[in-house]
Parts: structure tokens; sequence; C-alpha cells
């Protein structure tokens, strides 16, 4: 929102779950990378985090590619969670509504982590972590696959700074 050399309608306009979701997954976990988790507690709320995205994978997938009834999925969901039968309804009805919404965001945050993966080995040394975020955000939300165009380029530049 910050980058006025965009245009209204990509600062503001278009919204994608997996770049979006997927960024703050991405960072998420990067909180947990750099410390800023302070003790087995912090990081266990973490993985309770992680534990309900799961959840929300297999239910996505159950509902939207095996066919599960609302339910069938509220049964899964209450089981594996120990969520209330309200909190079950409000996240299975979402569910049924945006197909794919679970799954995109874990799919934007393996690609950002695939991308930086993809960096650091080809950059080595001259890797900075704080660019490759600068690169990740300054042009707005993108769909994944110019994300990928926007690394690559990057890649190739710093190659080829002494």
């Amino acid at each position: 929102m910050e980058n006025d050399e965009l245009t209204l309608y990509r600062r503001l306009g278009y919204r994608t779950s997996a770049y979006t979701e997927g960024w703050a997954l991405y960072a998420e976990q990067l909180g947990v990378e750099v410390g800023m988790t302070k003790s087995l507690y912090d990081e266990l709320g973490v993985l309770q985090s992680e534990m309900f995205r799961a959840n929300r994978l297999v239910v996505d997938t159950g509902l939207h590619y095996k066919k599960w009834t609302r339910e069938k999925a509220m049964e899964y969901m209450k089981k594996v969670t120990g969520m209330s039968d309200t909190e079950v309804r409000v996240e299975i009805e979402r569910y049924i509504v945006w197909p794919g919404q679970a799954t995109s965001y874990k799919m934007g945050m393996i690609k950002i982590l695939d991308l930086r993966d993809k960096a650091m080995k080809e950059l080595g040394a001259k890797f900075d972590l704080r660019k490759f975020h600068s690169i990740v955000l300054d042009q707005g939300i993108v769909p994944l696959f110019i994300l990928d165009d926007l690394i690559d380029e990057w890649i190739n530049e710093e190659k080829t700074v002494n």
C-alpha cells in the first residue's frame, strides 16, 4: 500500500488468498525462525495453529474433492480439534462457500519458502533476507507465477553485481 508507483488497483483492489495469506503464514514461521518465540509455550501456540491449518486442508479437500457432506466435515473437525459445535459450524460453512481457501493459504506459504530456498541456493553469500522480503512485498499483491518471475529477475541481477 505504501508503494506510490503502483496503481490504486494494484495497491488496494487485487486480493489473492495464496499471496496475502501465504505471506501471513510465512511471516508467522519467520518469527519462529528468527527467535521471536520466547518459550516453548510460544512455540506450542504456533504448532497448535499449524495443526488447525492441517485440519483445514483435510476438510477443504474432503468437502470439495471427496464430496464429504457438511455433517461429515463437521464431525471430522470436531473430533480432531475438539472445537465446539458452533465453532466447527462456522468454519465448515466458510469452507463450503470458498473452495480451495485453506489450500491456497498453504500453497502461498510453500511458494514463498521455495522461492527463498531457491534464492539462498543460487546466491549463496550474496543472499540478503531483507532484499528478498522487499522483492516479495514491494510490487503489491501479485499472482504467485508473477512473484516467481520477480524473484528470478532479482536473483539474476544479484548474480551480475560484483
